[in-house]
């Protein structure tokens, strides 16, 4: 049943109200001030807000203003002994969903209060429901073909369904943070925060405070409250990156967290109930941290409930020219430049390359040629100074992949661009930079079935 947060300074009212909305089988808590439906509302869900509009040394509106401030969708009933056009207007103007005049019947009480939980319940499943409609729709963040990035792909939608916590591996740069996004967008917490936070990045002495809030004097400068990213992303997801950077006094605290479900801000002796999917990524082995005793065993194992390996971009095979050219036609976009291309020389020296620094680093390369290419085409003169002196290795030994003949780089980047657009010929061929008839010779060069109607010359 609905959880239902009464208010009222008439202590017998107060009573009566929570006695029968009880009997009749609502979970009621009762308080008699502002102040004390604040702190309620600071650590539990409510669904339904019943208060009085005069309150001792505060007013229902105000309350409702703060209350909404926390939780936009929250059904507010204000209780008011002045029914007045006046009253009713500033009943709505601060957010309230009805109001109601004294003296009213507990059955006219209940019956609002029925009203307003089938609301709050309906908003709910709206907003399931579009997550679900989104999901189907939406172009994954996953760009590839390969067979390793359609495995992440399978596992990420598969983990996402779920609320467990999940340990994201892979090299600086992979896209762990595109993983964790992924599995977010993918999940019912998907209308909720997304937030992220990089553990190495913060000082050591700032990161119990970061993660899990302080109260005003807890520290020298501590002038003020903080939240805490945990309670920022509350009813969300939050992301630990670099997870293995967390100093070993904290470890016992996040575990807490994990477990038990409740922060307790630095300086508080409250503690703070929150509901939050925990996503972490390293790129350290944390097996090998845990022996060193770098990192706790417990922890560990309760972060790696479902662990995801994102793989290296040099292991993704033609992907590299699909995501180079996805790269190019998003700077050349922002730099207002006409569409860009591969030449076939870039190409080759972009599948030869390593990519240490993986998808960010071809991002980074893509930027800059966008910007220098001087023509409209990327030639091997417009890559990164690494690249441009990297000499692609010639004997089939020393590579991972046999060496392609031009052709066939050719078709696997054009069969790829057509996947990733859903088959669509028109947008593959801007994508490509060449004119539709253009594609569709090659298409039936190759004894591919075109099915398409629209046959006028783009070249």
């Amino acid at each position: 049943m609905p959880d239902v947060l009464v208010v009222e300074d008439d202590g017998p009212m107060l009573d009566l109200v929570v006695e029968d909305l009880t009997e009749r089988g609502y979970t009621v808590k009762g308080v008699p001030t502002a102040d004390d439906a604040d702190v309620w509302l600071e650590t539990h869900n409510v669904d339904v807000l019943v208060t009085d509009l005069n309150l001792a040394r505060s007013s229902g509106l105000s309350l409702c203003r703060s209350a909404l401030s926390r939780d936009p969708e929250l059904p507010v009933l204000i209780i008011t002994a002045f029914g007045s056009l006046e009253t009713a207007i500033g009943a709505i103007r601060a957010g309230a969903y009805d109001f109601l005049t004294k003296p009213f019947s507990m059955d006219t009480l209940t019956l609002a209060v029925e009203r307003a939980a089938k609301l709050r319940s309906l908003k709910r499943e709206l907003a399931h429901l579009r997550v679900d409609v989104r999901r189907r729709q939406r172009k994954s963040r996953l760009d590839g073909t390969s067979p390793e990035i359609a495995r992440l792909r399978e596992s990420v939608a598969t983990v996402a369904a779920t609320d467990a916590t999940v340990l994201i591996l892979g090299e600086s740069g992979s896209g762990k943070e595109m993983v964790a996004r992924e599995i977010h967008d993918l999940s019912r917490r998907a209308e909720k925060p997304f937030v992220a936070e990089n553990v190495a990045a913060i000082p050591a002495d700032l990161l119990e405070s970061t993660l899990f809030g302080h109260v005003r004097g807890a520290f020298t400068g501590a002038t003020g409250s903080r939240t805490g990213l945990f309670r920022k992303a509350d009813g969300g997801t939050l992301l630990l990156d670099e997870i293995g950077e967390l100093p070993l006094e904290l470890q016992p605290k996040l575990l807490r967290v994990l477990e038990e479900g409740v922060v307790r801000p630095v300086g508080s002796d409250n503690e703070i109930p929150v509901n939050v999917r925990l996503l972490a990524a390293t790129h350290r082995d944390l097996e090998e941290s845990v022996r060193d005793g770098r990192f706790r065993e417990d922890l560990f194992y309760r972060l790696a409930v479902i662990d995801l390996a994102v793989p290296p971009l040099r292991d993704r095979g033609g992907d590299i020219l699909l995501l180079a050219q996805l790269f190019l036609e998003e700077h050349a976009r922002k730099a207002e430049r006409a569409a860009l291309t591969l030449h076939h020389e870039t190409a080759a020296r972009l599948l030869s390359w390593g990519w240490p620094g993986n998808v960010r680093e071809l991002r980074n390369a893509m930027e800059r040629a966008a910007v220098l290419a001087r023509t409209s085409q990327v030639m091997p003169a417009d890559l990164p100074p690494r690249l441009q002196g990297f000499t692609p290795p010639e004997r089939v030994e020393r590579r991972s992949e046999p060496l392609l003949p031009l052709i066939e780089v050719e078709r696997r980047h054009i069969l790829a661009v057509l996947r990733s657009v859903d088959g669509n010929k028109a947008e593959a061929a801007r994508i490509l930079g060449i004119g539709r008839k253009t594609l569709y010779r090659k298409l039936e060069s190759w004894g591919l079935h075109l099915g398409h109607s629209d046959t006028e010359d783009c070249d």
